[in-house]
This record gives C-alpha cells, structure tokens and sequence, in this order.
C-alpha cells in the first residue's frame, strides 16, 4: 500500500523563478543547524559527569578564534533563514493528513507543528541563557557552566519538567524527520526500500539525541551542581 504524502503548494510566490533554489537552500540550512544540534545536545550531555568535562567543552568553545564568526555563519544565519522561510512554507502550505491519514501525512504535518514549538522554545531558550532577558537567574555563565545550567533549571519546575522536555522532544523530532525528507530531496533515497532503511537510521538519531537532551536536563539538576564555586577555568589549547 502506497501512503500519500500532502502535496506542495507552496507556489513559487516568495521568489519567483528562484523558489526551487530557495527551497534548497531552506534544506541545506537545516542540514547545517541540525549538525550544530547534535552537537550541542552531545555537549550538553556531558554535564553528567558531575559539570567537569562540561566545563571544559564549553572552555573550548568559547576559546575558539572569531568566535561571532563562527555563530553567526554556521548557527544564527542558516537558523533564521531556514525559520523564516520554513514558516512561509508552513502558512502557504495545505495539509490533508485529514482525507489521507497515512503515517507519511502525519509526519508531515508533526514537522510543520514542531517548527512552531521550537521557534517559541528557541526564543526562551537563547534569550534566557544568552541576553538574560527573564532574569540574571536564567542567564548562562560561561565560566560557571555547570552551576549556571543548574540555577537556570531550579529556578522552576514549568520550566524543568514542562518547557525542557517539550522543547527537547520537538526539536529532535524536527531533526531526525528533516534528515529524512532532505534525502529525499536531494535525491539520496529515491527508492521506497532506500527511503524505509534511511527511516531506520533517523529513527534511531532521534531516540540518541532525545536521550541526549534528557541526560542533560536530569543531570543539570543534580544538587552537587548547585554547591560548586562559579570559577574560571582556563584551558591550554582546544
């Protein structure tokens, strides 16, 4: 039984002929952000070992060379882009998962829902721990790592046990569905038996990353967190 998946109709509007371009560049940017994500969340991860391997990935991080750089070309550029125009796909798109409910048809339109979860979540997420908009509380302290995570997480259990998982869950849903459909966009899974095989990889780079996500927020609420000194701590090379 084949399963039908919504049509496209986003209609070249938004750039005209350059709409097949555009919407390459929509997938590789979330290539590119999604990397980034993995990344982060295996990073974060490490705050499991009680803060102290942690502390020195992020030592690392922060001793990189042209460190604006690096954010703005590898996160803050393909993540507003891939935002931006992802949410005019999302608003010009039609969804038929009620006519076709065909598992594909809910995958699609679970993507679509997750987009808009991470963007509220994201908003939280950077605006808290980087700019400190909702209180010094929440802001992230880069040479604290560890004792900051921990205070931004017990400042409310909402925020813990409600704001985290969701936000986790949506983003590596996201991610793992969007390696999917990128396959396929870009011509990697033609066949339904490529397709199925690449669906078990992604299957399972969801459920790592979940785990991931949810070690780290578990861990970060470890009281021994909450007793170390901030300090700096300086890092010989990276």
């Amino acid at each position: 039984m084949s399963t039908a998946i919504a049509s496209d109709y986003t209609a070249p509007l938004l750039g005209g002929r350059h709409h097949f371009l555009l919407r390459r560049l929509h997938s590789l940017t979330g290539l590119v952000f999604g990397g980034y994500l993995i990344v982060h969340l295996l990073v974060n991860a490490t705050i499991v070992q009680l803060g102290t391997v942690y502390q020195v990935q992020v030592d690392k991080i922060h001793s990189l060379p042209i460190l604006w750089g690096v954010e703005w070309l590898l996160i803050y550029i393909p993540n507003h882009f891939h935002t931006f125009y992802g949410i005019y796909i999302v608003f010009t798109g039609q969804p038929n998962v009620d006519r076709y409910p065909y598992p594909k048809n809910w995958f699609y339109t679970m993507q679509r829902v997750s987009a808009f979860v991470i963007v509220a979540f994201l908003f939280f997420h950077v605006f808290a721990l980087k700019v400190g908009l909702f209180g010094p509380s929440l802001k992230f302290d880069e040479h604290a790592a560890s004792f900051s995570v921990h205070q931004h997480m017990m400042v409310s259990g909402f925020i813990r046990w409600f704001v985290y998982p969701i936000g986790i869950l949506a983003s590596c849903y996201h991610l793992a569905n969007g390696f999917w459909t990128a396959a396929i966009t870009w011509g990697l899974t033609i066949s339904k038996c490529g397709q199925r095989r690449f669906g078990y990889v992604c299957a399972v780079l969801f459920v790592f990353t979940f785990l991931c996500g949810m070690i780290a927020l578990v861990a970060s609420t470890n009281p021994d967190l909450g007793t170390q000194k901030p300090q700096a701590v300086k890092v010989q090379g990276i």
